[in-house]
């Protein structure tokens, strides 16, 4: 087989890594990235079937044809820039002479952006339990968070990735691993909220064995997850026939639509025949296939179909409850995990458009010297781009949802993906670029309509022209202290600026060195002159010295953060009760706890802290100050 021209196909033979040091691509990485997509010869990457159009700018001129709007009705019977003047903002179609069709979506082309400076609080959800917490943080909890955060001036709340994985025994740890983003994870339920759960003496047992779960060193999930869904299943057999008559239910399953049935067979086969659709039997691995209509007509199917999918609801309604901020506020940001598990349910139901052959993540750099692989299957950009990008739509629409921002982890996939053989060292990867300005089109209009504010975690290695890109659509970039040069005055107002975020030290690890020790009893190479610097710029950019109690160095790098013009400035909770340990330790598995840590105390007792306040105080005191002018360079 003749491998086809890389270039063409958007795979690069190398790149710059962030020493300014040229790195070539193995040959047979680019080979086996060309193979997995099907390229062979003189073979093309197709180029049809979606035209974008930004509607901030000129017209565009389009091929003639017809232009059927989304909602049925028709623009002009011919084409060019007056038809694209006429457009409104959506998905349509353009017919052509012959009859054949072609998706034309028309974005507004840029983001909403806050009305004002705001500041809140980011957290991982999971570690902010309550007294009635059944074992980690829930949607209960994040109410609670919410109301007690606003209360003192916040306008929003940062939180992990809630999307769904499977509902299987063993549940995944890591947010960022997620079986759907189209989905929320049902484990985050604050079950005795469910109607109906009062009634139930069977949720009542199981909710004082959740609580004493809250007692535990560390977050066990499977066990979490074990007494939740037995409750759940409880709840939901004891009243079939009023939640099939619920007319809220199915209306929320008609709008959701194919997708949502899609996911709720995925996870009641799941059940049967474990999370990794690969080997189940072979009638049942495509979406499509007859076996599978089979089973979601029959009536074991249809019920348990109907429960997941009730699931969904329920989360949904909790989330919504969850995020009521004031007038203008924000409100909730959800993340955007960057991929998927390749066994879940977004992976069997797109699995045609997904390189399952490869993961993604990202090149050795100063603060992780192995570089990282994901283990993550990335989309292939031309089998993507040819199902009119619905995996991409479907994910932003799922995350939208009852929230007032997103964060998309890993901006830079938009634009290119360190692709690597599955299973392979992140020193045997390779870049392959993605059609970026439609992916952004996408985005803006996703945004639009959700009236939500994005931003784009631009951290690491990022080329100049992606970060104009993203300023002028109006994604906000993502400034984290321990990572900028400048200091906080001189950082862009369209930003999120933090200190810390889920991979990096927090700052009570920084300055005790705790965090330096950590990293070596799991067996990484951390530079010691890297980590050392961090501790100096905490030194130096808070007037501190090493022995100053850590309470009040947190206190005065907030205050310094809150010196930036950033319309977006949150303050972790981790940092806000002196913790020492981070999230996450990226490149490691079972060396560290990585996201089954709990916050030190009840999301009661954190309402009673005074270094909370006092961060929330340097913060608050700052965004009501307007900045002189807005400094319009990304």
């Amino acid at each position: 087989m003749t491998i086809a021209d890389p270039g063409r196909w958007g795979v690069s033979h190398g790149y710059w890594d962030v020493s300014g040091n040229w790195r070539d691509a193995p040959v047979e990485t680019v080979e086996a990235i060309l193979a997995q997509m099907g390229a062979e010869g003189d073979d093309e990457p197709p180029h049809g079937g979606v035209i974008t159009v930004r509607l901030d700018r000129p017209p565009a001129e389009l091929p003639p044809g017809r232009i059927i709007l989304e909602d049925g009705g028709e623009v002009g019977a011919g084409a060019g820039s007056a038809a694209v003047a006429d457009l409104p903002p959506g998905y349509h179609t353009l017919e052509h002479p012959d009859g054949s069709t072609v998706s034309l979506i028309a974005s507004p082309g840029g983001c909403p952006l806050p009305r004002s400076r705001q500041w809140g609080f980011a957290t991982q959800l999971y570690g902010v339990r309550s007294e009635n917490s059944w074992g980690m943080g829930d949607l209960a909890d994040l109410r609670s968070l919410a109301e007690w955060s606003a209360g003192l001036g916040a306008g929003l709340v940062v939180v992990n990735p809630l999307h769904a994985t499977a509902p299987t025994p063993v549940q995944e740890a890591s947010p960022y691993s997620p079986g759907s983003r189209c989905f929320l994870n049902p484990i985050y339920l604050a079950v005795e909220q469910v109607p109906g759960a009062s009634e139930s003496r069977e949720v009542a047992r199981l909710a004082a064995i959740g609580r004493a779960l809250n007692e535990e060193p560390l977050i066990d999930r499977d066990r979490v997850w074990a007494l939740k869904s037995d409750a759940l299943r409880s709840i939901f057999a004891s009243s079939p026939a009023s939640r099939s008559s619920d007319r809220a239910f199915e209306a929320f399953r008609s709008e959701r639509g194919a997708p949502l049935e899609s996911f709720a067979i995925y996870s009641a086969l799941s059940e049967l025949h474990g999370s990794d659709w690969k080997e189940w039997p072979a009638g049942l691995r495509h979406p499509d296939g007859p076996a599978v209509r089979a089973f979601a007509g029959s009536d074991e199917g249809s019920l348990r179909v109907g429960f997941h999918a009730w699931l969904q609801w329920l989360a949904e309604r909790q989330l919504e409850e969850a995020g009521r901020f004031g007038p203008g506020s924000v409100g909730v940001v959800q993340d955007l995990a960057v991929g998927i598990n390749r066994d879940g349910a977004d992976g069997w139901m797109w699995q045609d458009v997904f390189a399952l052959g490869m993961d993604f993540g990202a090149p050795p750099d100063e603060f992780n010297t192995r570089g990282q692989n994901w283990a993550l299957p990335p989309f292939d950009p031309w089998r993507l781009r040819s199902s009119g990008y619905r995996p991409l739509i479907e994910s932003l629409r799922g995350v939208l949802r009852h929230a007032g921002g997103v964060r998309v982890d890993h901006v830079m996939g938009l634009f290119r993906l360190f692709w690597i053989p599955a299973g392979c060292e992140p020193s045997q990867g390779a870049y392959v670029r993605y059609p970026s300005a439609e992916m952004l089109d996408i985005l803006a209009l996703e945004a639009q309509r959700a009236g939500a504010v994005v931003v784009g975690e631009d951290l690491g290695t990022v080329e100049d022209e992606v970060r104009h890109e993203l300023y002028e659509r109006r994604v906000l970039s993502y400034r984290v202290w321990w990572f900028e040069q400048q200091r906080t005055p001189a950082w862009p107002e369209r930003a999120l600026g933090a200190i810390t975020t889920h991979d990096l030290p927090t700052v009570a690890g920084v300055l005790d060195g705790s965090d330096l020790e950590a990293q070596r009893a799991c067996g990484m190479n951390p530079s010691d002159d890297a980590v050392e610097g961090l501790r100096r710029r905490l030194l130096d950019w808070t007037g501190s010295d090493a022995g100053d109690d850590a309470g009040l160095v947190i206190e005065r790098a907030y205050a310094d953060l809150a010196r930036a013009p950033c319309l977006l400035l949150v303050a972790s909770l981790e940092d806000s009760l002196a913790v020492r340990e981070r999230p996450n330790m990226p490149g490691t598995t079972d060396e560290w706890p990585n996201w089954r840590q709990r916050l030190p105390v009840p999301i009661e007792v954190i309402e009673q802290e005074q270094l909370p306040r006092s961060v929330a105080s340097r913060l608050d005191s700052c965004v009501h100050v307007e900045p002189g002018s807005e400094a319009g360079e990304p």
